[in-house]
């Protein structure tokens, strides 16, 4: 199994039990880091987010059958009290469990349902050329991507940065970056930006993000750019568990070209996935 797998495995076997994230990273056999970008990858949802949907939900198909003892449901799903578990209820479902319990009904809640991987990869990722990147800085358009809406904002940002980029100064080249950086399991943020050689006449409205000189395995994507996250959980969830190297904390980062067609979405690019011995 490969890491998110693992992770859905551990967490749908303790639900009942007190979960954290360094708790299903050990069990996937992954760092941290590694784990928050290979679940999210392969689902579309941050890890301990899951685990709490998956508690709730339970819990609610509980209060519909009539328990009783709603202290009991909030104690197995891990909240301290009736209290926390209440207020977490409400912002998930938009209502108590006392009104859950009372309908005996569950057909306008959103539940989430145990995930059934789609292990579905690719059956032939190109091996990696491995690169020592030099230091980069990347001027841009930034915004916060949760795993939920699996980036679909990203589109626009580079929408965004093709209507903007002649205002960015100090600009190097023609090479174009789609970084992630700042990641935890909420998320990540997404610069759509281009190379510069310093920041300081940067106007506001863009931001910034240094690239340290770090070692990274190089893949090339071929196909549209819309086949990308394929790639991505191929790399993250079978290529690197196998590669005996392991992730490191710095940002990936998508390298476009010359050849990439931001008009139709072809030309390729390359995934640029930071590792370490």
């Amino acid at each position: 199994m490969n890491p998110a797998q693992k992770a859905l495995w551990y967490i749908e076997s303790h639900l009942a039990e007190p979960l954290t994230l360094d708790d299903v990273a050990g069990v996937a056999g992954v760092s941290r880091f590694h784990l928050v970008r290979a679940f999210a990858a392969a689902t579309g949802v941050s890890v301990m987010r899951y685990a709490r949907a998956r508690r709730l939900t339970r819990a609610a198909q509980a209060l519909a059958a009539g328990a009783p003892d709603i202290l009991s449901l909030a104690l197995e799903a891990d909240y301290g009290s009736h209290e926390a578990f209440t207020r977490a209820f409400r912002d998930h479902f938009g209502t108590t469990p006392e009104a859950v319990r009372a309908a005996t009904r569950l057909d306008r809640l959103k539940l989430q349902e145990p995930i059934v991987m789609d292990s579905t990869l690719l059956e032939h990722l190109k091996p990696p050329r491995f690169e020592t990147s030099r230091p980069l800085l990347v001027a841009g358009i930034s915004e916060r991507c949760t795993y939920e809406n699996g980036g679909a904002g990203i589109p626009n940002q580079w929408q965004q940065l093709h209507q903007k980029v002649d205002f960015i100064p100090a600009r190097i080249g023609k090479v174009a970056y789609g970084v992630c950086c700042n990641g935890d399991d909420s998320g990540f943020d997404y610069i759509a930006g281009v190379g510069v050689a310093n920041f300081s006449d940067l106007p506001r409205e863009f931001a910034r993000v240094r690239i340290p000189e770090q070692k990274y395995a190089v893949f090339t994507h071929s196909e549209h750019i819309s086949a990308i996250r394929r790639t991505i959980i191929t790399i993250w969830n079978h290529w690197l568990p196998i590669s005996g190297m392991k992730a490191a904390d710095a940002p990936s980062f998508e390298r476009y070209d010359e050849k990439f067609d931001p008009a139709t979405g072809n030309g390729g690019l390359e995934i640029w996935v930071p590792v370490r011995e």
